[in-house]
Formats: structure tokens, C-alpha cells, sequence
């Protein structure tokens, strides 16, 4: 296994934390509150960061302003002075994703996320074939599907990694633990680094059934519970694991109410509580209202975070 593919399995056992978006009092993204809400990631021990996540709300951003989050991303990690793994989220049709690999390649990035194909009509086939034009327009970069699709086969997985050998990991983001275990085994247990897609929530049933990763969209809010929970998960400690989850529980279920519907815009208002950002998100996802407020203060209310 070459030396790189070696940094990108290690980059993704772990906490690998999706950035939200601020946006400014005119609908841009502002590249301050940004900034500043990374930094916080990487003071704490963040060290790999996926710009353009779902949380970072990908679909609502167009094309120029997912390139600026990379290039953000790439710039503040490099002024923090730590080592950290940047983990670019690209997406859409073939050639705007292979076209976002690029970018994400000239720009700093050493893996990208591949956002689960968005149509109406997928074959396991082209699914395979999807990944494998972005995998083999980037061979230097590290490749991650994201899989959300409950009946995607576990040999559609394998036969990925066969064909490309810089697909190293599988965000794997069904609300199943049994399914994951089953077809994270039948598809390489070993072959691939498989990160719990569901954050916190299912961290420690993910973990339980292989995962050696999760991601994290609360990371934005209190990297110190994330890292907290990553530790005891690596240490075997479940009593303390499932202390944390018992805290961090309250929030990421306000985030998973009503299909996700809420996900970004309860990070985004607790962030804005703390003063690092406006609690603006973009249509479809929508801000919440007075009571949810409430609900995400008393969520946070014993974090002692800032």
C-alpha cells in the first residue's frame, strides 16, 4: 500500500468533521465566520475536514462558492500550522463532479467525498461506473463514497474498490447497523475505511459493527465532545461512550426531527447563540422557529462551550 493511500485511511479513522456554510446579511458565503468556525475545529484537534458536506449545505451552493470553501478550507488549514487532511466534497452529474475533483486536487485537498448520486433512475452498474470516473480523473487523491442508498449491494462497493485502488473509504450513512455490518463484511472489511455517515448518533453502534470513523456536524459547535467521544470509542470504553452520546443526544435528535428537515439549521442557530456565525440557511432547509430556539439552547446549555 503506497505511503499517501496509508495518510488517507488514518485521515479518515477518526473524527472527519463537515463545516457548515455562514452566510452573510446578503446571501453570500461569508468567508470571515467561516474561517473563524475552522479555526475553532482545528485548535481543538480537529484534523480532518470535509468543506462542501451536506451540513456545509453542498446542493445550495453553486459552483463558484463550493470552489471557495475548498480554497478557504485549504488556506486556514494551512495557516493554523497543524497537519490536517482537507476531504472535498464534490457531486452532481459526472462531468461537474470530476470537474470539482480537479479543482479540490489543484487546490490543496488530498481526498474527495463523492456526494450518492442524485437521479431517478440508478442501476448498481452506473453507480459503480460514476465513482469510477471520478476515482480515475483524481488517482492522487483519496476517494470516498457516500452512501446513503439502503439497496446499494455490497458488491457494487467491492467491485469500486477492485477497479480503483485510491478509493479508501466508505461513508456509509444508512440508519441501519445490521445492514452496515453486513455489507460493510461482505464488501472488504478491511479493504476500505468505513466512517458511521450518521455523526455522533450512531457512532457507537457503527463502531461496534467495524466503523473506525464517524462524522460530525456537531464538531462545529463542541469539538471537544466529538474528540471526547472518538477517544472513548477507540479505547473500548463504552460506559464513557455512551455517557457522551446520553449529552450529545438531545441535540442530534432536534437535528434528525422530521427527515433531517432541521440538520443544518440547528448547528447553524447554535452557532449563532455562541456569536460565530448568522443562523441563515438556504432554501430548501429553512431557519427554525422561536420554540426549536429554545429546544437547541437547552441542548447545549451544559456543554460550557464558546
Amino acid at each position: 500500500m503506497h505511503t499517501a493511500q496509508v495518510d488517507h485511511r488514518q485521515a479518515l479513522s477518526g473524527v472527519v468533521a463537515i463545516p457548515v456554510t455562514p452566510f452573510d446579511t446578503r446571501d453570500r458565503v461569508d468567508e470571515a465566520a467561516y474561517q473563524g468556525v475552522l479555526r475553532r475545529m482545528l485548535d481543538e484537534g480537529v484534523r480532518t475536514v470535509t468543506p462542501g458536506g451536506n451540513t456545509g449545505e453542498f446542493y445550495s451552493l453553486d459552483e463558484s462558492e463550493r470552489r471557495l470553501v475548498v480554497e478557504l478550507t485549504v488556506a486556514e488549514t494551512a495557516a493554523s500550522g497543524v497537519s490536517a487532511h482537507i476531504v472535498a466534497g464534490v457531486g452532481h452529474d459526472v462531468a461537474t463532479a470530476v470537474r470539482q475533483a480537479r479543482h479540490a486536487r489543484a487546490a490543496g485537498a488530498q481526498l474527495v467525498m463523492v456526494h450518492q448520486p442524485v437521479h431517478p433512475y440508478l442501476s448498481d452498474e452506473g453507480w459503480v461506473a460514476y465513482h469510477r470516473s471520478v476515482a480515475e480523473a483524481v488517482p492522487e487523491l483519496g476517494v470516498v463514497p457516500y452512501v446513503r442508498d439502503p439497496l446499494l449491494p455490497a458488491r457494487s462497493i467491492g467491485r469500486l474498490g477492485e477497479l480503483c485502488p485510491n478509493v479508501v473509504g466508505v461513508k456509509y450513512a444508512v440508519p441501519d447497523p445490521a445492514r452496515f455490518a453486513a455489507v460493510a463484511r461482505d464488501a472488504g472489511l478491511e479493504r476500505f475505511v468505513w466512517v458511521a455517515g450518521l455523526a455522533e448518533l450512531y457512532a457507537p453502534a457503527y463502531w461496534a459493527m467495524g466503523a473506525t470513523g464517524f462524522t460530525s456536524g456537531l464538531v462545529n459547535v463542541a469539538p471537544r465532545l466529538s474528540l471526547e467521544l472518538l477517544t472513548a470509542l477507540r479505547d473500548g470504553n463504552t460506559g464513557a461512550a455512551m455517557t457522551l452520546w446520553e449529552r450529545i443526544r438531545p441535540f442530534e435528535e432536534l437535528r434528525a426531527q422530521r427527515r433531517s428537515a432541521d440538520n443544518v439549521a440547528v448547528v447553524k442557530e447554535a452557532l449563532a447563540q455562541l456569536g460565530h456565525c448568522r443562523s441563515d440557511v438556504r432554501p430548501p432547509s429553512h431557519p427554525l422557529d422561536e420554540a426549536r430556539r429554545r429546544q437547541v439552547r437547552d441542548a447545549v446549555a451544559d456543554w460550557k462551550v464558546s
